[in-house]
């Protein structure tokens, strides 16, 4: 997902958790939330098996 996409999704998620004319609709809120932290989730990830802090807690 790229940084815009997941600019978009926390728009959106934010646009139906905080405005008043829009219907709340709880699937989609988990969906989005589900998404966006698979992303967050990976790119805390993606350095560690990269080389970064992982190697040097191995290396110890």
């Amino acid at each position: 997902m790229t940084e815009r996409e997941l600019d978009q999704k926390m728009a959106e998620l934010d646009r139906l958790l905080n405005d008043p004319e829009t219907r709340m609709d709880p699937h989609k809120v988990w969906a989005l939330l589900a998404e966006i932290s698979r992303q967050t989730v990976s790119s805390a990830i993606a350095p560690a098996r990269s080389g970064g802090m992982g190697s040097a807690t191995r290396a110890a």
